[in-house]
């Protein structure tokens, strides 16, 4: 019988890496959407593949987005935590700086 490609390997490549660019912004809701949505998917097709191995190719892509999913996923945690603490302690600053932006373009 002849090799199909995995479902969704692909995209699960491609969600993978777009977890790591997009935990920066959102305040790392962007790479924690995408990284979610990317172990999800690479549950599944993982599930498919450990059913019948011999039949399927392009394992090797779920691997690899599952990993920068993981990395994407603890980047957005870190950028998240990072950002509320800064709310915390400096309530201020974020006032402060659309005070400035206002006044700089005549708001």
């Amino acid at each position: 019988m002849e090799q199909q490609k995995l479902p969704n390997a692909t995209l699960i490549l491609v969600l993978g890496i777009l977890s790591i660019p997009f935990c920066c912004c959102f305040t790392g809701v962007g790479g924690l959407v995408f990284g979610i949505i990317t172990i999800v998917l690479a549950k599944k097709a993982t599930a498919v593949y450990q059913e019948n191995p011999e039949l399927y190719t392009g394992y090797q892509n779920v691997k690899t987005g599952k990993l920068l999913a993981i990395i994407g996923i603890v980047l957005s945690a870190l950028t998240l935590i990072t950002y509320l603490v800064f709310l915390f302690f400096y309530p201020n600053v974020l006032e402060e700086y659309q005070r400035n932006a206002m006044e700089q373009y005549g708001l």
